[in-house]
């Protein structure tokens, strides 16, 4: 059985690299429009929150590459020796949600939804949204608040906003009024004084460019879900929700604010308004947004035939495992393109740091020790790998050195390792699997020894270095029929089921 320690642990424990290093760490603000320093002296602990799901329904990969991105900027931050604690929203209430849960009133013959009606409808696609991440490998984070659990905070935040004068009533609603918000736009860097303001929204989304007062609290409306608060029957408005479980959650300014570069304006602005206006502390420190998922180069749309989630994905025979590395290779300021192509590329990709995790296991024993200069060499790949995670989470870069990191190993692999230096490589993969995190979704028939076929292997890797092709030949067909193919690299080979 092939050795693999889960990932998840920061490198202060049995990989340490030189803590100084940490110090250089910097990520891209979308209100500053530039690179911000973040000081793991002056800031051990990072308050972070990521905009998560509407469960009404089934996760598309465009939404998955935005929890990827969250998750690599997770897993890094916690490499570099953050301590991090994490929340990550579910909207189980809003127009959508509310729609949903009136059409299964509607079947069971009721002319109203009610409260349990929504929690079926959303608990369902919540699950899903659970089951989702477990498949893709994204690190289960602290806090998971659903809305329907902050009521009572969604109350408390908008009379705060009526005592201040930032909100007021209309037809039974509440509504923010942003002319009077100070810096309304600083964030999503749009210019009011070419729109016309003083129109209202009631409803949960609306236009990019569209400027107007949003609502805060929803009056009761026929066929509505609502509740009975201190400001009057009826449930939140979709921006309201998660500014409130950010305070009740961290109680202060967060550091980080994530989510996908499609909710800086309306969503994430209105957040920002507010939350400035209503509390007396700053709202976020820094925002980050990861940019679209496009497919075939076009906007992934069902119209269009190229809508896919991750079961549609299994369904065309891929594992969950070589999508997750599809979605984090590529940075998150970076439009990604989706194609079957890309993801078949990736599976080759995925199963050669398979195959060559397996070959140091299985590598032969040799007395000799790595030297100082070797390990050095090993190490160095290391700060390089983590200094360009930290350079705003340049993981194709990060990915080139681990790619690097792994020819090394095969290499010293080739002429055999000695048990201690073995374990001091696997050590390394585990490493770096901190942030691939792809080890652990290994196939058993490659976890599983197969001491024929390596030996097989090892005879041809032998015979190739001898120049003997005509045995290298017939040890390739010997291998075939026992089933397996051979990836041949400048440095080595490693089998591969076919």
């Amino acid at each position: 059985m092939v050795a693999h320690t889960s990932g998840g642990r920061g490198v202060a424990g049995s990989n340490p690299v030189s803590p100084n290093f940490y110090m250089q760490f910097s990520l891209y603000d979308t209100k500053q429009k530039s690179l911000q320093a973040i000081d793991s002296e002056r800031q051990p602990t990072l308050k972070i929150y990521s905009c998560g799901p509407t469960v009404y329904n089934i996760a598309h990969i465009g939404n998955l590459r935005s929890y990827i991105f969250s998750d690599v900027l997770r897993r890094t931050l916690k490499l570099a020796g953050f301590t991090v604690e994490m929340a990550m929203n579910i909207t189980d209430v809003d127009d959508k949600t509310i729609k949903g849960a009136y059409e299964i009133a509607l079947q069971k013959g009721q002319e109203k939804a009610s409260h349990g009606d929504l929690k079926n409808f959303t608990e369902k696609y919540s699950q899903l949204f659970f089951a989702d991440l477990d498949k893709i490998g994204i690190e289960k984070v602290e806090h998971y608040p659903r809305a329907t659990d902050h009521i009572d905070e969604m109350v408390d935040l908008v009379q705060r906003l009526i005592d201040k004068g930032f909100a007021y009533t209309q037809d039974g609603s509440i509504y923010m009024a942003i002319d009077k918000v100070k810096d309304y736009g600083v964030l999503s860097h749009i210019d009011l004084d070419s729109v016309k303001t003083g129109l209202r929204y009631n409803t949960d989304e609306y236009g990019k460019d569209d400027i107007r007062d949003f609502v805060l609290w929803k009056g009761e409306k026929e066929n509505d879900i609502s509740w009975q608060t201190s400001i009057g029957k009826g449930r939140p408005g979709w921006h309201l929700e998660c500014s409130a479980m950010i305070q009740s959650i961290f109680g202060e300014c967060i550091d980080i604010h994530t989510g996908g570069i499609d909710l800086v304006f309306p969503h994430h602005e209105n957040e920002s308004a507010q939350s400035n206006c209503a509390y007396e502390h700053s709202f976020v420190k820094n925002w980050m947004h990861c940019e679209h998922l496009l497919v075939d180069n076009k906007k992934m749309s069902k119209s269009l035939n190229n809508f896919y989630t991750l079961e549609d994905i299994e369904k065309k025979g891929f594992k969950p495992v070589f999508l997750r590395y599809l979605l984090l290779s590529v940075h998150y300021k970076q439009k990604l393109n989706f194609t079957l192509e890309s993801l078949e590329q990736c599976e080759k990709t995925v199963t050669r740091i398979w195959n060559s995790f397996k070959k140091v296991n299985l590598a032969e024993d040799n007395l000799q020790l790595l030297s100082q200069n070797e390990k050095a060499n090993f190490e160095s790949l290391k700060i390089t790998f983590l200094g360009q995670l930290c350079n705003n989470l340049n993981v194709s870069g990060a990915l080139g050195t681990f790619h690097d990191f792994m020819s090394l190993a095969n290499q010293h692999c080739d002429k055999g390792i000695s048990a201690i230096d073995k374990e001091y490589l696997i050590e390394q993969y585990n490493f770096f699997d901190q942030l691939i995190n792809v080890l652990k979704f290994m196939p058993t028939e490659l976890n599983a020894t197969n001491s024929h076929a390596d030996l097989l292997l090892t005879k041809r890797n032998q015979a190739r270095k001898n120049k003997d092709f005509v045995t290298a030949d017939k040890l390739r067909d010997d291998l075939l029929g026992l089933g397996f193919k051979i990836i041949d690299t400048k440095l080595s080979s490693v089998l591969e089921k076919a």
